[in-house]
């Protein structure tokens, strides 16, 4: 039962398309001292950080424009000069080497807490994201999402799907685990590009 408040951001478990899950990764780039902490289960966008291209958290709540959800990095310490991997990327990191690792599939199905209780009707409904600074202790995103303001609304970013533990366990609890996909903004789907 999930009566107690603790998200984790979004956990990649399956994809839309019919094929089998891999959990595709894909590497990106950070730029060299970005100035904002990157969680495991944070939402990330392409930045157009000319010459590269570059990733950012996406910091959007009821608008986003995400590439996908990072889980991990990997860098060389600049104090240490000895390789690094991380759950989550620290703010200000002073490497040219960091890569983020990005699980981009525009139709991946993701668990994420619920802010409050989520009732049947919710099913198939979009809803915003609440964001919260992650844990530098553990690496983990503490993003949710904002069932109080689930509605029909085509602009909303993620749309709920499924419940993690079924309908009638889901219906019982008071912080309920709950399946959601990109509604809208992936930037893979953008015919406008970058």
């Amino acid at each position: 039962m999930a009566d107690v408040a603790s998200p984790f951001g979004a956990v990649p478990v399956s994809s839309l398309v019919s094929c089998a899950y891999n959990d595709k990764i894909v590497h990106y780039k950070i730029a060299n001292g970005y100035n904002t902490d990157i969680f495991y289960g944070d939402f990330v966008k392409w930045h157009d950080n000319a010459p590269n291209i570059t990733i950012q958290k996406d910091t959007g709540t009821t608008a986003m424009t995400p590439i996908g959800v990072f889980l991990g990095c990997s860098y060389t310490d600049p104090v240490s000069g000895e390789f690094r991997q991380s759950q989550y990327y620290p703010a200000n990191t002073a490497a040219d080497d960091i890569v983020a690792y990005v699980q981009s599939d525009p139709f991946v199905v993701m668990k994420i807490q619920s802010d409050g209780p989520v009732d049947q009707d919710d099913i198939g409904k979009n809803v915003p994201v609440v964001q919260t600074a992650g844990s530098t202790l553990i690496g983990t995103s503490k993003n949710a999402i904002d069932i109080s303001n689930a509605a029909t609304t085509n602009t909303l970013p993620l749309k709920i799907i499924d419940f993690v533990d079924g309908p009638n366990d889901a219906l019982n609890e008071n912080f309920p685990e709950v399946l959601v996909m990109f509604n809208v903004g992936h930037q893979l789907l953008n015919p406008l590009g970058l």
